[in-house]
């Protein structure tokens, strides 16, 4: 059995990169150790994504070296 987080009291941030705008971001939410939750800030209710941690940080570095 999988334990599933919970996470009504994740505090969510938007990316430093984001236009400024109140709703159309994706957020992560930080402090919940072997994954990041992700959701999409125009619908902030629906059930956010759980990325593995390895797999999250693969993708950043991907982002940040520009592919």
């Amino acid at each position: 059995m999988k334990h599933t987080p919970v996470l009504a009291t994740a505090i969510w941030r938007k990316s430093s990169y984001s236009d400024g705008g109140d709703n159309n971001c994706v957020e992560v939410a930080d402090g919940y150790p072997g994954f990041v939750p992700v959701r999409d800030s125009k619908v902030p209710a629906a059930r956010p994504l759980l990325i593995g941690a390895q797999p999250w940080a693969s993708f950043i570095g991907s982002l940040k070296a520009g592919h």
